[in-house]
């Protein structure tokens, strides 16, 4: 099967618990080296699992000195336990979507299958909605589940865990593929932080799902 790149679609949507406020640690800083220090007087190397991760991305893909460089760099830091579809739990990447829609869908099946974990009948949160640009060109596996089975597998990451970080360490941006959650809907996760650029803080909305139910329900708060 031959390679095929793409770009991300443009803006690309993503959604953050608002439980988890935007700190602007990383916005003001004005080189690594204050970088560094900011963060061990704040804390955050107090972090056995962030100082290893930060220590896993070269400075020359840190992010910082400008609006909101502490939520791209939250992302590659601040990992879920096991890793997400396509990076493991040693450094994040950026999600994102091509709609805000599926950006919900996404969020949602989560928050659903939270909700079945925690044994509660209905779950909601209030996530902010950004939008970005992402550059680079992006290995395109949209249209490509009955090829790559393994990689778009619902409950299990290990095979696209792979995929993803043999794309990081060869230098590649990241990837685009299917949403599993919403039909018609794209996904893409971009690997490298300096990749992000243009970020812009939009709506909040709050997501309900019940734990034994598909439907999502999305509610744009006021702004």
């Amino acid at each position: 099967m031959t390679d095929v790149f793409a770009p991300s679609p443009q803006p690309a949507h993503r959604l953050i618990p608002s439980q988890f406020p935007p700190i602007g640690l990383f916005d003001t800083v004005a080189t690594a080296a204050d970088l560094s220090a900011v963060m061990e007087l704040v804390g955050w190397t107090n972090d056995r699992l962030v100082a290893e991760r930060i220590d896993r991305l070269p400075p020359s893909e840190w992010v910082y000195g400008e609006p909101n460089s502490s939520i791209v760099m939250a992302a590659f830091l601040h990992v879920a336990p096991g890793g997400l579809r396509f990076n493991g739990p040693e450094l994040g990447a950026w999600y994102a979507a091509d709609d805000i829609r599926t950006a919900a869908a996404e969020v949602g099946h989560h928050l659903r299958r939270e909700a079945a974990a925690r044994n509660v009948a209905t779950m909601s949160r209030t996530y902010r909605a950004y939008t970005a640009t992402l550059l680079g060109d992006y290995l395109d596996i949209t249209g490509q589940q009955l090829a790559r089975p393994d990689v778009y597998a619902s409950e299990r990451y290990d095979a696209s865990q792979k995929l993803g970080e043999d794309i990081r360490a060869s230098g590649g941006a990241g990837l685009l593929y299917d949403s599993l959650r919403r039909r018609t809907g794209i996904n893409v996760v971009a690997h490298r932080p300096r990749n992000i650029v243009d970020i812009m803080q939009t709506d909040h909305f709050e997501i309900t799902v019940q734990a034994t139910a598909r439907m999502i329900n999305v509610r744009q708060l006021s702004k």
